[in-house]
């Protein structure tokens, strides 16, 4: 099992430590989908004993990100359309909420940075950097709902994002969708700057329902 390239942790790592390193690999495709993986081979890569790594992996086992069949292996989540309809409806709801939330506490610098990362997801996704082009967007995504004054609706949404980068980094292998993703991106961000919300939330939620229909097709 090939394991991503890391100076071994402090032995006083935490558990949360350990959880939070084997989670970053997974979701940013260090730990490719479907990879099996052995706790004995990242105990060993951490520097830490197999018992926290064993404890994190059953913890990214509940969250859907780790996969295990008893006796047999342990593997890194699959990452396919089937996953994709399940959190992009959820987001399609959520996220036009957020920002209806916190609407009226955006800022000028908040749609400035909005511009400026959506020409960096364009340039990313041209070059074909599909993993520094899936933080571009979720940051992007984050500016809009960030403002949004409700923690537990902020949380919910921070959960499925972890998938939801997981996604972007397989789908968008070679820029095939930066066309799409950025020109609709575009029509919110015109929207938000004309403070009108109701065609900015029309134009997100047809933006995830656009993005999941892309993933259908596949």
């Amino acid at each position: 099992m090939p394991i991503p390239d890391a100076p071994p942790l402090e032995k006083r790592l935490f558990r949360e430590d350990v959880y939070s390193t084997i989670k970053d690999w997974i979701v940013h495709g260090e730990l490719a989908p479907l990879e099996k993986i052995r706790d004995a081979d990242l105990a060993l890569q951490l520097g830490v004993s197999r018992t926290p790594v064993r404890e994190a992996l059953r913890r990214l086992e509940d969250e859907g990100l780790v996969e295990t069949k008893v006796n047999a292996w342990t593997r890194v989540a699959g990452v396919d359309a089937s996953l994709a309809s399940r959190v992009y409806p959820i987001l399609r709801v959520l996220e036009p909420l957020a920002l209806e939330m916190g609407f009226a506490h955006l800022e000028t610098w908040d749609l400035q940075q909005m511009k400026v990362l959506n020409q960096n997801l364009e340039q990313f996704l041209e070059q074909g950097s599909a993993k520094t082009a899936a933080l571009e967007d979720t940051g992007l995504h984050h500016l809009w709902t960030r403002r949004c004054q409700n923690p537990e609706l902020l949380s919910i949404i921070a959960d499925l994002k972890t998938n939801h980068i997981r996604l972007e980094i397989h789908y968008w292998q070679g820029g095939k969708m930066a066309v799409q993703s950025v020109a609709e991106h575009q029509k919110i961000i015109a929207a938000l700057e004309q403070q009108d919300l109701k065609t900015a939330k029309r134009e997100l939620e047809a933006h995830w329902t656009r993005a999941l229909s892309r993933w259908e097709k596949r």
